[in-house]
C-alpha cells in the first residue's frame, strides 16, 4: 500500500515539474500558425493565446533546456554603418589613394615605357 502511494506521489511530482509540457501540447496547433497571428480567409486572426502567456510558456520551455521552434525567422544583421555618407566615402577615398600611391612608381614606369614605345612606333612609320 505504501509503495503505491509513494509511486503515485512520485508520478504527481514528476508531472508537476513539467507543467509546460501540457500547456505546449494544448497550444501546439495555435503556436504553429504564426508568432503574432495568421491570415484566415483574407482576414487577420490573432492567436488564441496571449503574447504574455506565450512568452511565459516560451521562457518555461527554454529554462527546462528544450528547444522553442516557434520563434520568427531573424532578419540578416544590418551591415551598413550609421553616420554621414560623405565621411565614409572620404575615408574610403583616402585609403584608396594611399594604396595607389604605393603603386605609383610602377605605374609611372609603365606609363613612360608605353610613351617611349609609341614614340618608337611613330619614328618607324616616318622612316
Amino acid at each position: 500500500m505504501a509503495g503505491r502511494v509513494a509511486k503515485n506521489v512520485a508520478k504527481a511530482v514528476a508531472e508537476y515539474q513539467y507543467p509546460w509540457k501540457e500547456k505546449l501540447a494544448k497550444h501546439k496547433a495555435e503556436l504553429s500558425k504564426g508568432v503574432w497571428g495568421y491570415w484566415n480567409l483574407g482576414a487577420w486572426t490573432p492567436l488564441q493565446i496571449s503574447a504574455r502567456r506565450r512568452a511565459k510558456l516560451r521562457r518555461e520551455v527554454l529554462l527546462a533546456g528544450q528547444d522553442w521552434p516557434y520563434d520568427p525567422e531573424r532578419k540578416e544583421m544590418r551591415t551598413k554603418m550609421k553616420g554621414h555618407k560623405c565621411d565614409r566615402i572620404a575615408a574610403e577615398k583616402r585609403a584608396n589613394t594611399a594604396k595607389l600611391m604605393e603603386k605609383m612608381p610602377d605605374m609611372l614606369l609603365a606609363y613612360k615605357k608605353r610613351r617611349w614605345e609609341k614614340k618608337m612606333k611613330e619614328e618607324d612609320k616616318n622612316k
